[in-house]
């Protein structure tokens, strides 16, 4: 079963875990389903870390506010990690274990609801932040990009709703791929979880593969072992190009140019 999170203080995140907790039984802290748990926790999602000290589950989905500065309204999901220094929770050059069936079943739900949310773009992100150290499969998913959207007491139930969609039934298996390059919003990576065969594990974007040696990627293949395929956004590599290649070359991934 997996566990569902919230932060308290995290309007976007309280208002979808308040929407699924009515049709829930709360046994102690945590709020009990049949699909499903739940859990509004007091410090902040990105560092729960600490969550598998007390929890056991098979996986963790945090429900989460959104923020960009472009302002650019959306509805996201992205796995976590730091391929450099820890700024926001985790732990340095620390990936955690992605979730692909549940984040390509996911987007594939929101994008066939997309008319609900005409106004969002629908976009998975590149892995950031934490947590990174625990050891189950876990998952962001976010609602942007504002306060206004944050509170938007409806928005947030619509975006529950799908999630309870998704969760209470079983989530289709596919073969999973690790995606090297692209932006923040991949939109290479994003259209292959919404129309190719493949789900996505951890995303390192361009910017990232600086940070990219033989020791955080060996990280990285141990935390992907689901893993079959590599996917390249091949115009998004930048000058790292060789050194993901010749990386590659070390594994038994099917490198896939994108």
């Amino acid at each position: 079963m997996e566990l569902l999170i919230a932060y308290q203080d995290d309007p976007a995140g309280h208002n979808m875990a308040k929407f699924l907790s009515k049709e829930m039984t709360k046994d102690g802290d945590v709020f009990r389903g049949k699909y499903y748990d739940l859990l509004i926790i007091p410090t902040p999602a990105i560092s729960a870390d600490w969550l598998e000290e007390k929890y056991d589950y098979d996986g963790f989905v945090f429900l989460s506010k959104h923020a960009a500065e472009s302002g650019q309204l959306a509805l996201t999901c992205h796995s976590t990690g730091n391929f450099s220094e820890a700024k926001f929770g985790g732990n340095d050059k620390q990936v955690a274990v992605p979730h692909p069936d549940l984040q390509k079943e996911y987007l594939k739900t929101l994008k066939k609801n997309q008319s609900k949310f005409s106004d969002f773009q629908i976009t998975i992100e590149a892995t950031h932040h934490g947590p990174t150290a625990l050891r189950k499969p876990s998952i962001f998913i976010e609602i942007g990009t504002t306060e206004k959207q944050w509170t938007d007491e409806s928005l947030c139930h619509s975006v529950a709703l799908l999630v309870h969609q998704v969760m209470s039934k079983p989530i289709p298996k596919n073969p999973a791929a690790i995606c090297f390059g692209g932006t923040h919003y991949p939109s290479k990576f994003t259209d292959e979880l919404l129309n190719g065969k493949y789900a996505l594990g951890t995303v390192i974007p361009k910017h990232a593969l600086e940070n990219l040696d033989a020791e955080l990627f060996s990280h990285i293949l141990s935390q992907n072992k689901m893993a079959t395929a590599a996917l390249l956004d091949w115009k998004g590599l930048g000058s790292d190009k060789q050194k993901i290649l010749d990386l590659l070359e070390t594994t038994s991934l099917e490198v896939i140019k994108l």
